[in-house]
């Protein structure tokens, strides 16, 4: 193993923030890339992004959100535990322009791709723009680390609690209005939210990257999990992507395809429920 936890901290409800010793991952992982780790021998395999590498320290920085079975399982682990296993890097890397003006649009924990890309691109030179959107001023994540970053750093929020009121693609189109040249758009985060992104900037001609988000299992393309349609032709996220051509996407088929086995993942976070359940009144009867 040696993937111990070696510090942990709460961006957000439900939202944690975790450094995993990595070295072989800390020195070779680019913006955009991606691990798949496993909490146990036992256990599924998840992909998360690599949010920040410090090569020095041989750690990697990971963020999620704890909506499932194995994302529970991960944050009952504090730090000095260690995690099972991890692979990577995957996936290919953000391709990263020279003296361009980039637009990185995030929502939600979408900012955790965010943040090493603004990273990538201020060092090759770039003008960075960030735009991040939340539900609510509580679920915004990693805001300060991006704007330490970014030329400029746009908040919104759908309730209006914290920076603009409306969605990132409000904030998007007032760039575009007032006259703003932008060379390209990168966006991540919710599917729907990445779709109308991508449907703001295409009547403009603005190049646009989706990074998606679909299933994945083995992060080598062997087992079709992680298919995607672009451009009519069947991708791979997990070797070709994760991020590909917005305007080319088929995201209502990702949609889709995220929501076929809701049923049975509810099925398994029940089950561990039950057994955690089961586990701590063994326990309370022994005394223990």
């Amino acid at each position: 193993m040696g993937n111990k936890i070696v510090y942990s901290k709460e961006l957000a409800p439900q939202t944690k923030l975790i450094e995993v010793e990595a070295d072989h991952i800390a020195r070779r992982g680019k913006a955009g890339q991606f691990i798949i780790l496993r909490v146990n021998d036992e256990g599924e395999r998840i992909p998360l992004t690599i949010a920040n590498r410090n090569p020095d320290q041989g750690t990697i920085t990971l963020v999620y959100q704890v909506v499932g079975k194995t994302t529970e399982m991960l944050a009952a682990l504090d730090v000095g535990d260690e995690i099972h296993d991890l692979a990577g890097p995957l996936g290919k890397a953000t391709e990263i322009p020279t003296g361009k003006t980039v637009v990185c649009v995030g929502g939600g924990i979408g900012n955790a791709v965010v943040w090493p890309q603004v990273q990538a691109l201020k060092a090759a030179g770039n003008r960075t723009i960030a735009i991040l959107g939340a539900r609510n001023k509580s679920l915004l994540i990693l805001e300060e680390e991006i704007r330490a970053l970014a030329d400029e750093t746009i908040i919104t929020t759908d309730d209006g609690s914290y920076g603009k009121k409306g969605m990132v693609t409000h904030a998007l189109d007032e760039l575009i209005e007032r006259g703003e040249k932008i060379d390209e758009v990168i966006t991540i985060g919710p599917v729907v939210m990445m779709k109308f992104v991508c449907k703001t900037t295409q009547p403009h001609g603005i190049p646009t990257q989706a990074s998606l988000n679909p299933i994945m299992v083995d992060g080598t393309g062997m087992c079709g999990a992680c298919r995607v349609t672009v451009g009519g032709e069947t991708r791979f996220a997990c070797v070709e992507g994760p991020e590909f051509d917005g305007h080319q996407v088929d995201f209502d088929e990702l949609i889709t395809r995220l929501n076929y086995y809701k049923p049975e993942e509810q099925v398994s976070l029940n089950e561990y429920h039950r057994c955690r359940l089961e586990t701590a009144a063994d326990n309370f009867t022994r005394g223990e």
